[in-house]
């Protein structure tokens, strides 16, 4: 039992593949919905940037050795503020070290605006070959409210420069705006779809505390959030509009042309291995039959300073087979394709509960084959539940 445990553990990652992701942590301003690690400097010293990550990707391959790289992700922050030449430098690196698969996927998410999208052809050169473009909007009284720097024109500018530059370009939409109508998200999610766009990220807004939406909505001044019923509709919208349009959601708010889906982030949902560069960046390792849980220090001063005395990781925690299970579950449930069984047993050492299945099958929200369990529309509306019922001891 020991070794096939030992086995399970050792091998289990495969199943989503091993990715690389780079944490740049600073932006050029501070978004009001965003409480990602980002921070706001004028200057930033790429020669030190580059040689710390540069020392953390060699210490991670001295843990990993012989894997072969899936994807690398760029994502901060806004990576497309670094120069080609910290890019390349760090792509160069990583290669140098590990072997990448031949279709290795190298994303880099980019701002809308016109100085950054004149750096794109050095951004390709560099060996970037997908870009993700944070556009959030295609309405400009909205994307003031959102704190962005772009307008809706300069943002399709962007795109369209982009389009012609790679072959894959993806970008992003926040709906469940305030005071957005049903109609006028039905149009600018057309327009989108009207686009030469293989590959769209749409998110309803969600306020996080800690963020300055979320210290607004607390003393309530945040007005015109849509109640539950118009975010359901807003949503059921979504799916049927980008079903028509062969952008099928293959993941809770990720929407792609068969073929087109983007291949780290699906590392993270079939609960692959990643290794996380970066201040505050996670990442999931399997070593010597264990699985870890990493995380970057926060603040990009102390990143620097750990990564120069030899580790930029603040935690690298041993996780057990349930903890890893959880995980499992709240990945692999965002996909259309769901869970595999046989490895829910792995992890819990027990089928799916017959009963909990049942149940859920009863409600119209899972549909389970011999293989799988999947969610259907109204159980990707009540997604949170589905999982809390999966993991029920």
């Amino acid at each position: 039992m020991r070794s096939f445990l030992n086995t399970l553990q050792n091998e289990d990652w495969k199943n989503g593949g091993f990715g690389i992701y780079i944490h740049w942590p600073f932006c050029a301003a501070k978004c009001p919905y965003c409480d990602f690690n980002s921070h706001v400097s004028r200057h930033v010293d790429e020669k030190l940037w580059l040689d710390a990550y540069r020392k953390e990707i060699s210490r991670i391959y001295r843990l990993t050795e012989n894997r072969r790289v899936k994807s690398i992700f760029f994502g901060g922050g806004t990576p497309s503020l670094m120069s080609p030449d910290l890019v390349s430098g760090i792509l160069s690196h990583i290669r140098s070290v590990w072997l990448l698969n031949n279709d290795c996927e190298i994303t880099l998410e980019a701002n809308p605006t016109s100085v950054e999208a004149q750096k794109f052809i050095s951004f390709r050169d560099a060996g970037v070959n997908r870009v993700s473009m944070g556009i959030q909007s295609l309405n400009d009284q909205d994307l003031k409210r959102l704190g962005r720097q772009h307008s809706a024109k300069e943002a399709l500018n962007a795109f369209t420069i982009a389009r012609t530059i790679f072959d894959r370009v993806s970008f992003d939409l926040i709906y469940a705006r305030q005071n957005q109508s049903i109609s006028e998200w039905r149009s600018e999610l057309q327009q989108a779809l009207n686009s030469d766009i293989d590959h769209l990220s749409l998110y309803q807004l969600t306020i996080e505390d800690g963020t300055a939406f979320g210290d607004r909505y607390a003393i309530g001044r945040l007005k015109g959030l849509p109640d539950q019923d118009l975010a359901a509709d807003l949503f059921e919208i979504t799916q049927d509009l980008c079903e028509q349009n062969r952008m099928p959601a293959y993941e809770v708010s990720n929407h792609a042309r068969s073929g087109s889906e983007c291949q780290h982030n699906i590392v993270y949902w079939k609960y692959g291995d990643y290794a996380g560069i970066g201040p505050g960046a996670h990442g999931r390792l399997t070593l010597k039959n264990n699985r870890y849980s990493t995380e970057g220090y926060l603040q990009p001063d102390k990143w620097l300073s750990m990564v120069s005395k030899g580790c930029g990781d603040r935690l690298m925690e041993k996780m057990s087979l349930y903890n890893q299970g959880q995980e499992f579950v709240l990945m692999g449930m965002r996909l259309s394709e769901g869970i595999c069984t046989d490895r829910y047993k792995s992890f819990f050492g027990h089928s799916p509960k017959p009963k909990v299945i049942q149940k859920l099958t009863c409600e119209g929200l899972v549909k389970l084959t011999s293989s799988r369990i999947t969610t259907t529309l109204r159980g990707r509306m009540l997604l949170n539940y589905v999982i809390k019922e999966l993991l029920m001891r």
